[in-house]
């Protein structure tokens, strides 16, 4: 039977701590990726009836990198009759109005920046008329304690708003029907896209990548075991 010394159990314990390390890093990597991937600010609801109004809430769990958040700037796209953002003890309001006299843009600052592991989550009560275009905009400067996030890119016909880095929160306008069916088919579509949870989505990409770091760092456990198995 093989004698196992002290310069024999120190490369297994090496080997033993490389490869949990492994594991718990793509543990980490699994979970974290799908977050990183799929960070973003979010609308709620994301579909309104024309001529209608509604509440709609801006929400984000993110800061700019790690940098707690301070603002949000949200701008008005054209065709709302009316706008008038929610007051929140959280929050002070600035509101800026265009020649028209209609609300262009609004400023929500934190009385306190909200931590990068904190929800945080704005409103407004939105009214449309019979004009408003089938899609409704709504750019948003994410301001931080250092730096700062636009969130303004928008999808071109063909392209999928889910892969792009920095997407503006978008609201569709369509009658009961097909907003209800629009609904339910982005719910099979994306259904790891919940608003309730600060608007993180699990992108298919960073699953993947957190997956294959997961099955590294348990093939590294695996190997190291059997070396020490063949040793003793």
């Amino acid at each position: 039977m093989s004698r196992i010394t002290s310069h024999t159990v120190r490369p297994l314990r090496r080997r033993a701590a490389v490869a949990v390390g492994g594991t718990v890093g793509g543990i980490a990597l699994a979970l974290g990726a799908p977050l990183m991937a799929g960070a973003h600010v979010s609308v709620t609801p994301d579909a309104l009836a024309p001529g209608g109004h509604g509440v709609l809430t801006f929400s984000f769990a993110h800061g700019c990198g790690t940098s707690p958040t301070t603002a949000l700037r949200i701008t008005m796209p054209d065709g709302l009759a009316s706008v008038a953002p929610t007051l929140d003890g959280d929050w002070s309001i600035q509101v800026e109005r265009g020649d028209d006299g209609l609300v262009s843009a609004v400023t929500y600052t934190a009385l306190t920046p909200v931590p990068t592991d904190l929800r945080g989550a704005v409103s407004m009560s939105v009214g449309l008329d019979e004009d408003t275009p089938n899609t409704l905009a709504f750019p948003v400067v994410q301001q931080c304690v250092d730096g700062a996030t636009e969130w303004t890119q928008l999808a071109e016909d063909g392209e999928d708003p889910h892969e792009l880095d920095a997407p503006a929160p978008v609201v569709t306008v369509a009658d009961a029907g097909a907003a209800e069916h629009g609904d339910h088919a982005d719910g099979d579509a994306h259904a790891a896209e919940a608003e309730a949870d600060g608007g993180v989505v699990a992108d298919p990409v960073g699953i993947a990548l957190g997956a294959g770091g997961l099955v590294a760092g348990v093939a590294a456990l695996v190997v190291a075991v059997l070396a020490y198995r063949r040793r003793a």
